[in-house]
């Protein structure tokens, strides 16, 4: 076997794994369960949630100048008899809550 030919089948097998993994990471995305949970959690500490719901589809959501990939989901709960609802917008890629806002 040449060693030149193996070094260089062994070269062009790393930057093809390396590639690949970095295409993948770029594409994946939370699910919405799991962003549905993190947001429950946080609205939690402040007094139980008597409903939720989560758009499962992506859609394309700019806060100026950067354009996000995001789920746009609801709280709603009861506190002392008060009704409050909410909305969230949180980030496809990291699930980071982006934004939330009561609901007159």
């Amino acid at each position: 076997m040449n060693w030149k030919t193996f070094l260089l089948g062994f070269g062009a097998g790393l930057l093809g794994a390396y590639a690949v993994k970095e295409l993948s990471a770029r594409s994946e995305t939370v699910s919405s369960e799991e962003v549905l949970k993190h947001v429950k959690a946080v609205f939690k500490k402040e007094g139980p949630i008597s409903g939720s719901w989560i758009n499962m589809n992506i859609e394309p959501h700019i806060k100026h100048p950067i354009e996000y990939q995001v789920y746009r989901g609801g709280i709603s709960r009861n506190i002392d008899g008060v009704y409050e609802q909410f909305e969230f917008i949180a980030d496809a890629k990291t699930g980071t809550i982006l934004d939330t806002y009561p609901l007159t």
